[in-house]
């Protein structure tokens, strides 16, 4: 496992870089990535982003000026925020064995790059990217303001529990830098189109309820983003909604990405260690944040999700 000075060398000796970000890409991810690009760019090197057809209209701002061209060959692989390689997207299979260095924050890493880096303790990735960034230079505004969509993103405006004194010290940094925080705070966070409430409204108006109301299962199948016309800009962070309700320490959300085949998100207190209970599923994440795919009706996934709860939490009621 390489030190932060170590990881920078690495990427100060490497040039034409080609930057990975992992499926249905987030906030985190996408900062990252847009940001270590901007980075190298600094440093005279060439580098571009893989794209990413996840995109959606809230991260695609910040990706698109380091897109790579479609005749660009990389001579080198780096990871940002991605746990293991099976969240590669489809077109970043092929550098799933030539990853130079993979840089991550997930306690689930899986430790895939020819060199990694990994901090599980932080927050967000960002945070990782921000230290590595500053051992090769000065930041810039322009690696600032992904960075901050980074940061901001995986602690829910610096809300969540996992939001430390070092996120606060680099988000100070950031802002240092003159970025314009307020319109990235007002677009993730203070705005939601009329479908994106109308999604929510109907997830809340039919959640189930376990173990004593301590655990919520909210569900977005197909037939729902279908009826409400909604896209994925519209259903972006949607697992963040069931943690919000009083009582609840589990929130399940289940996102159904193609016919029974549902994408489980868990937000959870202490109580329950999120990552735990997915790893049981073959998923991963964090302890309060983790995620899993199951392949099966509904009613199949949610109770194989209950029973892997079950299993991991010795008070579980369900």
């Amino acid at each position: 496992m390489l030190s932060v000075l170590e990881a920078a060398n690495l990427l100060r000796s490497l040039d034409r870089v080609l930057i990975l970000t992992h499926v249905r890409p987030d906030g985190d991810t996408v900062g990252c990535a847009a940001a270590l690009c901007a980075g190298l760019r600094s440093l005279g090197k060439t580098a571009y982003l893989l794209p990413n057809p996840g995109l959606t209209d809230t991260t695609a701002p910040y990706f698109a000026p380091y897109a790579a061209p479609a005749e660009f060959v990389p001579d080198h692989v780096v990871s940002t925020d991605i746990a293991t390689v099976g969240l590669f997207p489809d077109n970043a299979l092929p550098y799933a064995d030539r990853v130079d260095l993979a840089i991550d924050h997930h306690p689930s890493f899986t430790h895939f790059g020819k060199a990694n880096i990994v901090r599980p303790e932080a927050a967000a990735c960002g945070e990782l990217i921000y230290d590595l960034l500053a051992a090769l230079g000065p930041i810039t505004a322009e690696m600032a303001l992904p960075l901050y969509v980074a940061v901001s993103t995986d602690t829910g405006c610096f809300a969540y529990a996992n939001t430390t004194a070092h996120t606060h010290a680099v988000a100070a940094a950031l802002l240092r830098t003159g970025i314009d925080y307020k319109t990235v705070n007002k677009v993730f966070f203070r705005t939601k189109t009329r479908k994106r409430m109308q999604l929510e409204g109907a997830m809340l108006a039919q959640a189930e309820f376990y173990d004593c109301d301590r655990i919520a299962v909210l569900s977005v199948p197909l037939s729902l983003m279908e009826q409400l016309q909604a896209t994925e800009s519209d259903a972006e962070e949607l697992s963040s909604l069931g943690g919000q309700i009083e009582g609840v320490d589990c929130a399940v959300t289940m996102r159904e990405l193609r016919p029974d085949v549902w994408k489980i998100s868990l937000r959870t207190g202490s109580r329950v260690n999120a990552t735990e209970v997915c790893s049981l599923l073959g998923g991963g994440g964090h302890a309060a944040a983790a995620g899993c795919t199951v392949e099966a009706p509904w009613s199949q996934a949610r109770d194989r999700v209950l029973d892997a709860i079950r299993q991991i939490v010795p008070d579980c009621q369900v």
